[in-house]
């Protein structure tokens, strides 16, 4: 997602960008993929020629965080687990300016705790952007207990400028997408995968059924969602349904990985 994130800042936005991965490989196959994306964007007329070329001036890939020491504004999109994001906080309050804002690209995961590992937790604040992040128009902005006023009205303005639409949310498990999104997906089991999408569908007026979207966002994702939204709510109603972990520890992710509640290699 931090491709589809820096994607929109450089082209839509029009600011300067670095893209850091800690894998090199990645950042090879981001940069083409991004040139890719800019390609694509022209052909449509989208954009120019020379603006697919000024979009790719704007970004830059590291392999290292070290080389965040003069940014603004970070916006971190690691996994979803509280350990490894509160591990890349605590490295970006070393390297990064102390009036920079933090922001975490989480779906579920509290603010406040990612931003009691830094010394200035007024300057965290989570944006949970919508996959793929040049299409989707929403992005979720949640202040934590200790976010500034200053810190929310910046990145409401950023998020603005990347053309996208904001919802505030208060800093509770899952938000308010997820809130309501995953228990929808979770109890979709009761009947075969194409009744369940095709009822949604028609009955409701909805794009993608709920499998078809689990599939689309990663079975993993929803099951960590549904794991968060269990351990801080407390509430059976939020404990995973069995079939989705079960798909996940079979390496059955969605269409990522090939096979979800579909098989997407058969569609080939």
């Amino acid at each position: 997602m931090g491709l589809g994130i820096a994607h929109v800042i450089s082209s839509v936005a029009k600011l300067d960008v670095t893209l850091v991965d800690a894998n090199q490989l990645q950042i090879d196959r981001g940069f083409k993929f991004l040139d890719i994306l800019l390609s694509k964007d022209a052909l449509k007329g989208k954009i120019t020629d020379e603006e697919k070329h000024l979009a790719m001036g704007r970004v830059q890939m590291n392999t290292e965080i070290e080389s965040l020491t003069d940014v603004d504004f970070v916006i971190e999109a690691v996994s979803e687990n509280i350990d490894v994001k509160r591990d890349v906080f605590s490295q970006l309050d070393k390297f990064t300016p102390e009036n920079a804002i933090l922001a975490t690209n989480t779906s579920s995961i509290s603010i406040t705790a990612v931003a009691s590992s830094i010394k200035n937790p007024e300057k965290v604040i989570g944006m949970h952007f919508m996959n793929p992040v040049p299409i989707m128009k929403l992005v979720e902005i949640i202040p934590g207990l200790c976010t500034s006023v200053e810190t929310l009205s910046e990145t409401i303005l950023l998020a603005k400028a990347m053309g996208k639409t904001t919802t505030q949310s208060s800093d509770m498990p899952g938000f308010i997408a997820n809130r309501i999104l995953m228990p929808y997906i979770n109890e979709a089991g009761i009947a075969t995968r194409e009744h369940i999408d095709t009822t949604m569908k028609l009955g409701t007026n909805v794009p993608m059924g709920p499998l078809t979207l689990a599939d689309f966002i990663g079975l993993d994702t929803c099951l960590a969602i549904m794991k968060v939204l269990h351990s801080q709510l407390g509430d059976s109603k939020y404990r995973p349904a069995p079939l989705l972990q079960q798909y996940v520890d079979a390496g059955w992710l969605g269409k990522k990985s090939g096979r979800g509640f579909y098989d997407y290699e058969e569609r080939k």
